[in-house]
């Protein structure tokens, strides 16, 4: 699998999903004829709800609207089981009746579909990607297609469900398609182009609020303005909302997409090993919570691109509370390709630990975490080298269920750093050196 500073697409997490939204004000703003036809085919299909509500057919853009309002297999947003919750009636009613309420849209319809969310409470950015990606499906199939081409990721046959089809105008299932799938429970997977994605749409509820909303004209007491408030006003006064949407677009140069991730300069990884140093083991004064931030910072950056989309995940084991990070292995490198077919890790995952010494307890709790879906390579970060015994029985657990679990301690990441400051010597290697060390010991 290639790095992803190399794909066209975000690599989707299995698990939950990625914090990037798709903002629709990116193709309107492409230079791409390509992007910007398919926001014409966005906007023209949102349109055609108000076009329904206006021949009396209210209840069918009811329905196409709820069934747009959840894209599941692009796994982009908030969700935690990348399963999402689709918008239930009366909110799609209420955002229908826009249509009707405000007579711009009755004459002309949206330009922005997002613009919903300056009159409709509830409509959140994750909730604009899932309709932009719902009635752009037919496109994210064949683009994802293509890219498993590319790239020779492994597709099944299987069934997508509410594809919209634009010469109906409605949705429907279409059957026997060869994408990829879940390793879990071979739910279709969808890819979406980077050069869509963003942390926050262009436009945007809270940038509106803070620096066009006429908050005097709403109440007297501008500090006690609620939400509720603002969209009743903006219902009623849509010339303000326009002007906002016009400032946007004359300034649609500056509308980027978001980088999947960023690497932090030297200086900052120097200056958050000099931190990491500093703190004492523990939980004194926040130190354990301080040492997993800092680390949660560093390593991402240090390990980038050779390991991709590094996550902090909260998990607890027998009512501990355990942090971790959780790594997208590209098998880029031979060792990560190692990894990946000698103990089936498709995710590599460190578990980042403040303490003196770590016990037995800690070993057993994360090899009960490495699991076949995870994969059976794991990393103890922590201040300190394992004493004998606990050592040994990573040794064990190598011998017995060949489960490889390596320990970076303060004096790795500190190796790591240098690394990464001198360029001459990939941070990674760190890691190969502190697995071929373990494997050295063990029988």
């Amino acid at each position: 699998m290639a790095a992803q500073a190399e794909l066209d697409f975000a690599i989707p997490f299995f698990d939950e999903d990625i914090p990037l939204y798709v903002d629709p004000f990116m193709l309107w703003r492409s230079p791409s004829q390509q992007d910007q036809a398919l926001h014409t085919s966005l906007v023209n299909a949102f349109n055609h709800l108000g076009y329904l509500a206006s021949k009396g057919e209210e209840d069918q853009a009811v329905r196409t609207l709820i069934a747009a309002s959840e894209c599941d297999e692009v796994g982009l947003g908030s969700s935690a089981t990348r399963k999402g919750k689709r918008i239930g009636e009366s909110k799609a009613r209420e955002i229908v009746e826009l249509f009707k309420r405000i007579p711009y849209y009755a004459q002309r319809g949206f330009r922005h579909f997002e613009e919903i969310q300056f009159f409709v409470d509830g409509i959140s950015k994750d909730r604009i990607s899932d309709i932009s990606c719902s009635f752009l499906k037919s496109f994210l199939i064949d683009f994802t297609m293509q890219q498993c081409d590319k790239t020779g990721i492994p597709r099944q046959r299987v069934d997508v469900e509410n594809v919209y089809d634009y010469r109906k105008n409605a949705f429907e299932t279409q059957r026997g398609l060869v994408l990829p799938v879940h390793p879990g429970d071979g739910r279709p997977l969808l890819f979406v182009p980077k050069r869509w994605l963003r942390f926050v749409p262009w436009l945007n509820y809270d940038e509106y609020f803070a620096g066009y909303c006429p908050q005097d004209e709403i109440s007297h007491k501008p500090e006690e303005i609620t939400r509720v408030d603002v969209l009743d006003y903006n219902r009623d006064h849509y010339g303000v909302i326009d002007a906002y949407i016009q400032v946007k677009e004359r300034t649609f140069e500056d509308c980027k997409n978001d980088p999947l991730f960023s690497q932090i300069p030297v200086t900052s990884a120097k200056r958050k090993f000099s931190l990491i140093k500093k703190l004492p083991t523990g939980k004194d004064d926040g130190a354990d919570r301080k040492y997993e931030d800092a680390i949660g910072q560093l390593l991402p950056s240090l390990l980038y691109p050779k390991l991709d989309f590094a996550q902090e995940q909260a998990r607890t084991d027998s009512g501990v509370s355990i942090r971790d990070l959780i790594f997208y292995n590209t098998a880029s490198t031979q060792f990560l390709a190692d990894m990946h077919r000698d103990y089936g890790s498709r995710q590599i995952t460190m578990e980042m630990k403040n303490v003196a010494a770590v016990q037995r307890e800690h070993v057993d709790q994360l090899n009960r975490y490495l699991a076949e879906e995870l994969g059976k390579f794991g990393l103890f970060v922590t201040r300190n080298p394992l004493n004998k015994a606990v050592f040994t029985r990573t040794v064990d657990l190598w011998s017995g269920q060949r489960k490889a679990i390596v320990t970076l301690t303060d004096d790795d990441i500190g190796q790591m750093v240098n690394l990464f400051e001198s360029r001459q010597r990939d941070p990674l290697d760190v890691i190969v050196k502190k697995y071929n060390e373990f494997r050295a010991r063990c029988p």
